[in-house]
């Protein structure tokens, strides 16, 4: 299986026990690949960030930040992954197999990151480069910066700002759920306007955002 994984992105390993620890969910038991996860994220998020800064010379800090989310966001790292078949190769434990656990976006999204830390272990930074903008070719060809718009957060305390209004302040209201499958409510509160909202997500982050859009629906329905 990992033999094939190296074929199908581009790469032959020196030590192919590198891949096979990439390839191996925390389900099976030890040696998982969650210590390579956490390496390949900086490593993918490197590479990124490294190809947009030269590839975009006049964007703000900004407008980088959000073209790397939508590069190494869940659903873009599953896409890639789904792309090589990485699911076929995963070696799960029973409980998570019969589950579809390969084909599910965290785990191919975590195993996706894993590889890229083998490939960095196994050589260095330039080829885990190599290997992870070819993965992300069609992905990076549509990248539009034209199309980037602020996140609900930015856009409502822009909003309340040319307003002469106070900016909001956020309150998690309650966290449910296994650490690995947090959920979180977050309450938007405008103080001026009396006007509190709600929103939920896998993340404080995300929940805030949804909170704030929803400030944002009211605020411009009002």
């Amino acid at each position: 299986m990992g033999g094939s994984v190296a074929t199908r992105i581009g790469y032959q390993f020196s030590d192919p026990a590198l891949l096979e620890a990439a390839l191996r969910h925390r389900s099976i038991g030890t040696r998982h690949n969650e210590r390579l996860e956490f390496l390949g994220d900086s490593v993918l998020g490197l590479a990124v960030s490294e190809m947009l800064f030269e590839k975009y010379p006049t964007a703000t800090e900004g407008e980088l930040t959000q073209l790397r989310a939508r590069l190494v966001r869940q659903a873009t790292l599953a896409t890639v992954a789904r792309n090589i078949d990485l699911g076929g190769a995963l070696q799960l434990g029973p409980s998570a197999g019969r589950s579809g656990g390969n084909d599910r976006s965290s785990i191919l999204a975590d195993a996706l990151e894993a590889v890229v830390a083998a490939v960095f272990l196994d050589a260095d930074f330039e080829q885990a480069k190599r290997v992870t903008l070819s993965l992300f070719a069609t992905e990076i060809a549509h990248l539009d910066p034209e199309s980037i718009e602020k996140d609900p957060k930015t856009q409502l305390q822009e909003l309340l700002q040319s307003q002469g209004d106070a900016p909001p302040s956020y309150e998690v209201v309650t966290m449910s759920g296994q650490p690995h499958e947090r959920e979180f409510t977050v309450h938007c509160c405008i103080d001026s306007r009396k006007l509190i909202t709600e929103g939920q997500g896998s993340s404080r982050k995300a929940a805030e955002q949804q909170a704030a859009f929803a400030a944002l629906s009211a605020i411009r329905e009002g």
